[in-house]
Order: structure tokens, then sequence, then C-alpha cells
């Protein structure tokens, strides 16, 4: 039976009440996302809360908004939120994201999210799991649409999903007047095809260009790579 919780060097994420428990793709967004100057944040279904946690962990001045839809979700996300060291700055709306963008009134600096990747694929038998993973709920037109009219002038919205949904969520974010500056193709060993892509898209307007990686997450079986062995140090228990 697998734990109800992961436990992290600075944090703790207890997962048995949520459909979606703690994967590497949460743990890639969180540790990749770019939280330099960033004041304001939000995560686009939080699910556990771990990419707000981690967020949070990095950024000690970052007041950070979370949203998730699922109500055993949201109240994971509550405990985790208050069992952990930064309890102060990390909020818990228990609600539609849509409906939670049609009421904001403020800002935000950085946006980020883990969104729903399968799309009129077969149906997970658990209904909660499959809101987690479908985009019936929040649909990528949705989800883009809404962050690009919460992003500051200066603003950044970071992504991951699945390699072959790139170019669909490339052309919306032409739509929505945002530019892509960061891409890192991600893979499982040197051997696989790139399976996701963590994504950051800003306002038009940044001109810099569009800097583009790889990460290769495992040399071999149970071997981490030393790249993602920089990336995740500061928050896997045994990653020194």
């Amino acid at each position: 039976m697998s734990n109800h919780f992961f436990k992290f060097k600075q944090f703790t994420v207890f997962h048995d009440l949520c459909a979606m428990k703690v994967g590497t793709d949460g743990v890639l967004l969180g540790a990749w996302c770019d939280i330099q100057s960033k004041k304001r944040v939000l995560d686009i279904g939080t699910g556990t809360g771990l990419i707000s946690l981690m967020i949070a962990q990095r950024n000690q001045e970052a007041m950070i908004d979370a949203v998730e839809i699922e109500p055993d979700a949201a109240r994971q996300a509550v405990v985790n939120f208050e069992k952990s060291p930064w309890a102060n700055r990390l909020k818990l709306f228990g609600a539609d994201f849509i409906h939670f963008a049609s009421e904001a009134t403020c800002k935000y600096d950085l946006i980020v999210s883990n969104p729903p990747y399968f799309e009129n694929a077969l149906k997970a038998d658990c209904n909660k799991r499959s809101q987690a993973r479908h985009t019936d709920s929040l649909s990528y037109e949705q989800l883009i649409a809404a962050s690009a009219s919460l992003l500051s002038d200066n603003g950044s919205l970071a992504l991951i999903y699945p390699i072959e949904m790139d170019l669909k969520i490339q052309e919306l974010a032409i739509h929505n007047k945002l530019t892509c500056t960061r891409r890192t193709v991600v893979k499982g060993n040197p051997q696989a095809a790139p399976k996701r892509l963590l994504a950051e898209f800003k306002p038009f307007g940044h001109t810099a260009g569009c800097v583009e990686n790889e990460l290769i997450v495992e040399a071999e079986r149970h071997q981490y790579t030393s790249d993602y062995i920089a990336l995740t140090r500061a928050f896997y228990l045994k990653m020194d």
C-alpha cells in the first residue's frame, strides 16, 4: 500500500484524499518555474498544493493563491498549507477557475498550472481522478485565455503538458497575445521519446527570444541525471 503522504525536505504533502498523487510533473514545474521577483502567484488546479508549497519555499516573499474545484483535493491542500512553514502566505480558493478569474481583483506576476491533459480519451473509473486528468471541466482554451487576462505586464504563465499538445498550446498562446520565452523538453531517459514540455509564456512585447533546452530525468533506471538532481535537490530528501 502506498503512503498517504510524501515527505520533502521542508514540508510534507498528504495526498490520501486526492485522486492525483504527488508526481514528477508537479515537482518539475514547481522547481522549474521562474520565481525571481514574483510577489503574487496563482496556482491553477493545485490538487494537493504541491506546486504552491514548492514556490513558497523558493520565494520567501511571494503571496500565493491556489484554486482547486474538487472538494476533497481542496480540503487536502488546506491541510497541507496549514501544516507548512508558510501558512500565512498560502490561500486556497475552492472554486471553478473560470468563475475565480471573472471575479479576481488583482493581477499575478506568476501563474502556474499542471493542467488536465487528456483530450477525447477514455475516462478513468474514478470520477475525481477523471476530473483531474481530463480537459472537460477546464479546456486549454479556457485556461490560457483566463490566465492571460490575469497576468501583470511583466507576468509569466508556466505550464507542463504532453508534448503532443505543443502546437495547439503555442497557437492558443499567440491568440491570447502571449509569447513563449522558455521551453524545456522532458525525457524520461536518453533513449525515450520526449513526453512532456515545460513552457513559459509572457505578454507580447518581450522580444528577447525563447530559451530552449532538454532535461533528461534518469541516466538509467533509478539513476537520476545531474541536471535533474540540480533542479530538485532543494526538495527531495535523498537527492544530495
